[in-house]
């Protein structure tokens, strides 16, 4: 018995088959090979064409069959992650309108903040616990303005994810979480946000049936079984978009507990149990996989753009040439904690939400040519990253969420051992690393909507803890007082 899962990212599409019983990954792949291309007609704007996510799904599925040699009727649930906030417009026939607005794509910005001003800040907060931002609704907003002639001829609308398994089902559907992550859902009333609707003029038509996060979400239809070389009829079963999703491939369900990513940018993602939000709109907050009327789980979202970039922008543009990523640790070791009094701020990679949308820049701040060397600076860059981590963990306890244990798949800045310390040390959270990807988490997560497992604690049993990092108490003095300094210079 097999649990099939898809992740659609913007960069390429991923795929994993997951024995069941065992949890393990029997087979795994994603296409393209190089980046897929997204089409940018003008700066700031960033589209995808849905048909190539469905093209290279295919060929992604097709390679785990190969591989695994695995019989279709043996796959008993599939499960759907996928990059969030993009916008997909469909006619009743359920042909695309045009390509997706994605999440990258800035156009909408004006068309969310003035909502945010009409609707009123303490309303939006309160309700959606979010501005309207750059979301999905204010991209609508921005087709509706700027493309009546497709607006008119819409149907039904859609995230990403919702595409993949209209696709595969033949049925069109959304979920709470997408919803929210959406800016199309009320959290005090439980239902979609007629104050949204209504002040853009959207008609409420346009929002499909609500399906569950976890659940029989429809299946797979004979033209896609055909296409795919899958059985008819094998259930979808799960589907949220990618943050939520990495949480749950990490077992992250319950107040307190907190996923994180460090690649390009960084994300801090942590489950809070009761409403609430940021006053300043620092941080967005979703509904969690495991939300309902019942039960509060919301997924408080830190993301900060200028994290991994820096790392990467020292090694192309300061290191020796040569040095690989290895290297960089080794060397960032031998300066010692607090870098010499050298402070790196790591925001160069544009706006930065924490620091409510200012654009700051990377600054290098105490550097003193008699004393400081490459081994500092690459030190200082990687605290730097650390401490913006620790300034938006900050955000989040403010709005009640006790940050106790961190965890995190064992890839990009988590690779070094100077950066998960640090961020043990500062923050004074237990890190676990795991080996996992948003794939498999798919995949387990439909087999949590089919019934096959009877709670998360079973579906992640198997999960593969590589490394626990504690705070260590010597460095925590050294450390706060970097992270004082930084402070200051922020």
């Amino acid at each position: 018995m097999y649990l099939l899962g898809f992740d659609i990212g913007s960069s390429s599409v991923k795929a994993c088959l997951v024995e069941a019983e065992s949890g393990k990954i029997v087979a795994q792949d994603f296409f393209p090979k190089v980046e897929m291309q997204i089409i940018a007609e003008k700066p700031g704007w960033a589209e995808q064409n849905p048909e190539s996510w469905w093209a290279n799904l295919k060929l992604a599925n097709e390679s785990l069959m190969k591989q695994s040699g695995v019989a279709a009727e043996e796959i008993k649930a599939i499960g759907i992650s996928w990059q969030m906030h993009g916008l997909v417009m469909v006619d009743k026939n359920k042909q695309v309108l045009r390509p997706s607005i994605i999440w990258c794509d800035s156009r909408a910005v004006p068309y969310g903040e003035k909502a945010f001003k009409s609707i009123g800040k303490e309303y939006c907060l309160s309700h959606l616990l979010n501005s309207p931002g750059n979301f999905t609704a204010a991209k609508l907003a921005w087709v509706k303005e700027n493309e009546p002639r497709i607006y008119e001829r819409i149907d039904k609308l859609m995230l990403p994810g919702d595409y993949i398994a209209m696709r595969l089902t033949d049925e069109t559907g959304v979920t709470v979480e997408g919803l929210s992550e959406g800016i199309f859902w009320d959290f005090k009333q439980n239902k979609v946000s007629d104050e949204i609707l209504s002040y853009f003029n959207f008609d409420h038509s346009f929002i499909p049936e609500i399906k569950p996060v976890f659940g029989v979400q429809g299946l797979v239809s004979s033209e896609a079984a055909k296409e795919l070389g899958l059985k008819e009829g094998t259930p979808v079963c799960y589907r949220a978009g990618d943050q939520p999703n990495n949480a749950l491939s990490l077992n992250v369900f319950n107040p307190g507990e907190v996923a994180s990513t460090a690649g390009t940018s960084g994300v801090v993602y942590g489950v809070l149990g009761q409403v609430n939000y940021d006053p300043l709109s620092r941080v967005n907050t979703f509904a969690h996989v495991n939300h309902t009327m019942e039960q509060t789980r919301l997924g408080v979202l830190l993301c900060i753009n200028g994290t991994g970039i820096l790392n990467s922008w020292i090694k192309k543009n300061i290191v020796s040439q040569g040095l690989s990523y290895n290297d960089m640790n080794a060397l960032a070791s031998q300066s010692p904690v607090g870098s010499k009094g050298l402070s790196i701020i790591p925001f160069g990679n544009g706006a930065e939400r924490i620091l409510e949308n200012h654009e700051t820049g990377c600054s290098i701040h105490g550097i003193n040519f008699n004393i400081h060397s490459q081994a500092d600076i690459i030190r200082a860059a990687q605290e730097g990253i650390v401490f913006s981590f620790q300034y938006g963990m900050e955000i989040m306890k403010g709005m009640g969420m006790n940050i106790s244990l961190i965890r995190a798949g064992n890839a990009n800045m988590f690779l070094s051992p100077l950066f998960r310390q640090t961020l043990a040390n500062i923050s004074g959270a237990t890190i676990e690393l795991f080996d996992t990807d948003g794939a498999a988490g798919a995949a387990k997560g439909a087999g949590i909507g089919a019934g096959i497992y009877a709670s998360n604690k079973e579906a992640f049993a198997s999960l593969e803890k590589l490394a626990v990092i504690e705070p260590e108490t010597a460095d925590q003095e050294q450390c706060s007082e970097a992270y004082k300094r930084w402070k200051s210079c922020l």
